[in-house]
């Protein structure tokens, strides 16, 4: 049974939302990617997102760009926690779809993560998850001492003498 559900509003928002599809799969969490749009197919959205819980979904992850109206409409159906992901567009670079996404009115909250922040919002389904789950909690402790290998290996190289992108020399 899948316990993270993620939607977007278009097929062109893919490429971006396969990180969190990656990012859980990483985890070994259960999850589904389904193209649902908050404008096109209302009942859809609505039927998707009220029987969530039913269905045994325990975190919504939902991306949209420009109005964003997916992860709004996506919270107001259902008392699952929701991530809305805002995306990168050529129109406003995605201010529009932040805006949007951060925006709710009180009691229909969204938690809202940087634009194109897919995989983030994956890991915070994550971090929500392991509160119940002591296996995917060990699994996040793992996955965070590796980002800090990885970051004490940028350090290393700066130590050597290069930049490592981080522009700066070493004293």
């Amino acid at each position: 049974m899948s316990q993270v559900g993620i939607v977007m509003g278009s097929k062109t928002d893919l490429p971006v939302m396969e990180k969190a599809s990656a990012q859980l799969e990483d985890l070994g969490i259960a999850h589904t990617l389904d193209v649902m749009s908050a404008h096109r197919n209302p009942a859809k959205v609505s039927e998707w997102a009220s029987g969530a819980q039913d269905a045994g979904y325990r975190v919504l992850i939902a991306g949209a760009g420009r109005a964003a109206a997916l992860p709004g409409v996506v919270a107001a159906h259902t008392a699952l926690p929701v991530i809305g992901v805002p995306l990168l567009s050529t129109h406003l670079g995605g201010a529009d779809a932040l805006y949007s996404i951060v925006q709710m009115p009180p009691g229909v909250p969204v938690a809202t993560v940087a634009i194109d922040g897919a995989k983030n919002a994956a890991i915070l389904a994550a971090q929500i998850l392991a509160l119940s789950d002591a296996e995917l909690a060990e699994r996040l402790a793992e996955f965070r001492a590796e980002q800090a290998e990885q970051g004490m290996e940028h350090r290393e190289i700066a130590a050597d003498g290069e930049t490592g992108g981080f522009g700066f020399q070493p004293r």
